[in-house]
């Protein structure tokens, strides 16, 4: 017997079945697949979803469902212009046992300087206390928009003292300073500073994507601050055929470009995916995809682990999350 479309919305409106792909409805019960071990327990520290200003292929909450479907241990959404801090702390009470966090990235929507009040508030302040992470202004940073960017150093190799001030949060608050989007040069700049003001948690966002790419030497030096690098699978989605936009037809990175600076120091490393973006994919298969490329170029499943599972875990501070 056959059933009309109008008959079969009607019964899962019934049942509150209905599904709409990367919408936040109420979902149908689902079997668990079996877990592949290869994303069974990471960590996604740097994602991009909905709600956001930007085209995004899912939504915060259904991600987080499928991430923890899959086996994943946790996530960090990160939105250019607003906090994740204040949604991490409600998807928890929605996807429980599972492992959400939140930061601030300090772009122009928060003045023309970096703005020391809005990343205290969100990294000591706000409820739940599931902030991780503060990234210098991305998008907006000098480096990317010029003139019209929102500064880290005075131009003549000095750190401000608002930037100063934000290490001084992150190295209080134990969590993670990251560069954002600076030039290679700030880069060595806020590493050797964030060194001096005792930051533990400090991240090179970018160290392998253009126009951030930092060279071998550079990469030594950032390391040599102590900061922690950070490789996300974005690029390797650029190129001639990537499905974004014209401007993403260039700066492709290669799995063994990723492998070849990982293997310098794979305990100050750790991977992403940097997805979410309309027309990419899941940041889930980008994870698999990166996770499977790397074992492909000769990085072992013990240096995975460390990159994937135990650096993650010890940035995100894990042991002092209240699920």
């Amino acid at each position: 017997m056959s059933i009309s479309r109008r008959d079969f919305l009607k019964a899962t409106v019934v049942t509150g079945a209905v599904i709409t792909a990367g919408q936040m409805t109420k979902e149908a019960e689902a079997v668990t697949p079996p877990i592949d071990k290869n994303i069974a327990g990471v960590y996604d520290l740097h994602v991009h979803a909905d709600p956001d200003v930007r085209p995004r292929c899912i939504d915060q909450l259904t991600l987080s469902r499928q991430m923890k479907q899959n086996g994943y241990a946790g996530v960090m959404f990160k939105c250019h212009d607003f906090i994740t801090v204040d949604i991490a702390y409600l998807l928890r009470a929605i996807v429980p046992d599972f492992e959400i966090f939140g930061g601030i990235t300090l772009n122009a929507n928060y003045g023309p300087k970096v703005n020391v009040q809005a990343a205290k508030m969100a990294a000591t302040m706000l409820t739940g206390r599931y902030c991780r992470c503060i990234w210098m202004p991305t998008y907006q940073s000098v480096y990317d928009a010029k003139e019209k960017g929102v500064p880290v150093t005075d131009g003549s190799g000095k750190v401000l003292p608002e930037v100063v001030q934000v290490m001084k949060i992150c190295r209080d608050e134990n969590i993670v300073f990251a560069t954002g989007h600076s030039s290679p040069q700030e880069v060595i700049t806020l590493t050797a500073k964030a060194k001096e003001v005792g930051v533990k948690k400090c991240v090179v966002t970018h160290a392998t994507q253009e126009p951030w790419y930092l060279t071998m030497d550079q990469a030594k030096a950032a390391i040599e601050n102590g900061a922690y690098l950070e490789h996300s699978v974005l690029p390797f989605y650029y190129g001639e055929h990537s499905a974004i936009s014209a401007n993403w037809k260039r700066g492709h990175t290669s799995m063994a470009d990723f492998a070849k600076y990982i293997k310098i120091a794979p305990d100050r490393q750790f991977i992403d995916t940097d997805l979410g973006q309309a027309l990419n994919p899941n940041p889930i298969d980008g994870m698999r995809a990166f996770i499977q490329g790397l074992r492909a170029e000769g990085i072992t499943d013990d240096q995975l682990d460390k990159l994937t599972r135990k650096i993650p875990a010890m940035l995100m501070d894990v042991s002092r999350s209240t699920l």
